[in-house]
């Protein structure tokens, strides 16, 4: 039964979209017209059922996971998938909708759909999830947190194709992605500790997805503070441009995340897909249209020349991995500080020399960091690839990337030794990055630093 006033829409289906034998065990999936979304709007859900109906489940998934809205059978239907879904979408009708209420709070909202009319052992179950933005950007928080959903739909493989080759049909990397498919959502692995940490400790957060970087700009300057948490990989230039343009107005930005901005993306179908060549940047039509801005390639890659350390202050060429790929699995998982005295540092009685992170291994996955050289015993940027004049850095740990990823890249140094690096610049607004994917295993673990660092940056860039 529904617990809050929801409208029901059905549409016909046409006979084509029906699987001629239909599948051999209970199907039920899903993904709703768009990612994000106001009180107020419509969701739509694309639903593909093998049972004569379905149930859905909506919560709202943070320090507590709420659940805000069910409903019971409601009519399935069986259709059938494109060849391209992957690229090109299911383009599936809309199975069922619903207006967000007014008082649902910005959040992540999962979506939970189950089969109906089959026994247990037979049932079916999936998520799809959206994202409610504020109505009134700014007036309950100064703090929005945009999830990495484009990173979200890189590694979804739903319909035979990913943007990596290890889990495409065939071992096939795909070059164009679409949202309108069954999600793979990494928010659990990623932005939902951050966010369970910080709801737990009385912060309140906004919530947008990548995208709304790009179409809706004007929400980032109802803002003291933006953050990335995670793994926050796949940006297009527009989304860039507009963070940019929000710093040097004097917006601040933390980057609880790592891997971050390291490729271009360029969106498509109103946002509703992504294009990126990566490896196979002469592939990209743009590639025959010389010092193409768009190309989807690194955003370090010398044909762009725009590597996102001139953004996060550090990048993925200068890091790597820790603890993953081969790469330091014996490694500690560690920061070690290099200055101690900095405003980062209040409170956490940490010196120079001290290590901070093992027990989470908050330094793991996938790192960023930049090139630097050693003076006076502490690590000092070089700034020739990109870094800001102002940047400091306050902590390393080793990091590299392995060769198989690497050494497609014309300029690449081979046996380049890479490290993650948390470290801050000011100008405009200040950034703030912590290098690493899993700084947020610190704040599930609640280990005391990585608690009080992450306030001290929440506290000072929100005000």
């Amino acid at each position: 039964m529904l617990r809050r006033r929801i409208a029901l829409a059905f549409l016909a289906f046409p006979a084509f979209l029906f699987a001629a034998d239909g599948p051999t065990k209970a199907v039920v999936e899903g993904y709703t017209d768009r990612l994000s979304y106001l009180p107020g709007e419509t969701v739509s859900l694309q639903v593909s059922s093998s049972t004569p109906s379905f149930s859905i489940e909506v919560a709202r998934e943070g320090a507590k996971r709420e659940v805000v809205a069910t409903r019971t059978g409601i009519p399935g239907r069986f259709l059938s998938t494109p060849a391209d879904a992957s690229a090109r979408g299911c383009r599936w009708p809309s199975a069922y909708s619903f207006e967000i209420p007014a008082n649902w709070r910005s959040g992540y909202y999962s979506v939970t759909l189950k089969s109906e009319g089959t026994d247990a052992a037979q049932s079916a179950k999936s998520e799809a999830f959206f994202v409610v933005r504020s109505a009134e950007p700014g007036k309950q928080t100064s703090i929005l947190l945009q999830l990495s959903t484009n990173t979200y739909n890189a590694y979804n493989n739903w319909g035979g194709y990913s943007l990596y080759a290890y889990n495409g049909r065939d071992k096939v990397q795909g070059r164009r992605v679409s949202f309108d498919r069954p999600p793979s959502s990494q928010y659990r692995t990623w932005e939902l500790p951050f966010v369970s940490w910080a709801e737990s400790n009385g912060y309140v957060l906004d919530f947008a997805v990548n995208s709304d970087l790009e179409f809706h700009p004007e929400i980032l300057s109802k803002y003291k503070l933006i953050l990335s948490v995670g793994h926050d990989e796949y940006w297009s230039t527009p989304m860039r441009d507009h963070l940019e343009a929000y710093i040097a107005g004097g917006g601040n930005v933390a980057f609880f995340s790592g891997n971050s901005i390291c490729w271009q993306v360029r969106s498509e179908d109103h946002g509703r897909a992504l294009v990126c060549w990566k490896q196979s940047f002469k592939d990209d039509p743009l590639y025959r249209s010389e010092g193409n801005p768009l190309l989807s390639t690194l955003w370090s890659h010398h044909l762009l020349k725009r590597p996102e350390n001139t953004l996060t202050g550090v990048g993925f060429l200068y890091g790597g991995y820790h603890k993953s790929h081969g790469q330091f699995m014996d490694g500690s998982g560690s920061f070690s500080v290099h200055m101690p005295d900095h405003w980062l540092f209040a409170g956490t009685g940490l010196k120079a020399g001290d290590a901070f992170g093992a027990k989470d291994t908050i330094v793991g996955y996938e790192c960023d960091g930049c090139e630097f050289t050693i003076k006076d015993g502490k690590p000092e940027p070089t700034h020739r690839d990109g870094t800001p004049d102002s940047f400091v850095i306050l902590a390393t740990a080793e990091a590299r990337w392995h060769p198989d990823d690497c050494e497609w890249y014309e300029r690449w140094e081979k046996g380049r030794l890479g490290h993650a690096v948390l470290g801050t610049y000011t100008k405009g607004g200040t950034v703030v990055t912590a290098g690493s994917t899993d700084w947020a295993h610190g704040l599930r673990g609640k280990d005391p630093a990585v608690e009080r660092i992450t306030k001290n940056v929440l506290d000072r860039l929100s005000k």
